[in-house]
């Protein structure tokens, strides 16, 4: 009769996982971090962001529609669209459909990847406590 001896390998909690899910976390945070921050410097202004393109400059004055306000309503016209960007925005979206929709899939697929990591990493804590 022979005698097998049994390695039993103790659970343990994941390196590799913990720390691309912390990096996952942190690259989420910095992000909503940043577009707080723009949506909150749009809010810049007090004027539409939304500038009319001057066909003989080749680079776009991002600062158009500074100090607009106090031009006159005819005035402001020439430099950014008064009436607002939603509809720019609109057509900004259909004109590129399929690359944000490929943004918000991956986007969508990476959180759904880091949900099964975080069960993964709960139940290998749960295995090292029950030990």
């Amino acid at each position: 009769m022979s005698c097998k001896y049994q390695h039993f390998q103790e659970p343990e909690v994941s390196c590799c996982g913990k720390y691309f899910l912390l990096g996952v976390n942190i690259v989420f945070w910095v992000l909503g971090a940043l577009f707080l921050a723009i949506g909150l410097w749009v809010w810049r202004c007090g004027v539409p962001f939304c500038c009319i393109r001057d066909p003989s400059e080749d680079v776009l004055n991002t600062q158009c529609g500074y100090d607009v306000q106090l031009k006159l309503e005819l005035e402001q016209q020439g430099s950014i669209h008064t009436k607002g960007c939603v509809e720019q925005l609109e057509k900004w979206l259909q004109d590129n459909l399929i690359v944000v929709a490929g943004v918000f899939v991956g986007i969508v697929l990476l959180q759904i990847f880091g949900i099964c990591l975080t069960q993964n990493l709960v139940s290998d804590i749960k295995a090292v406590k029950a030990n």
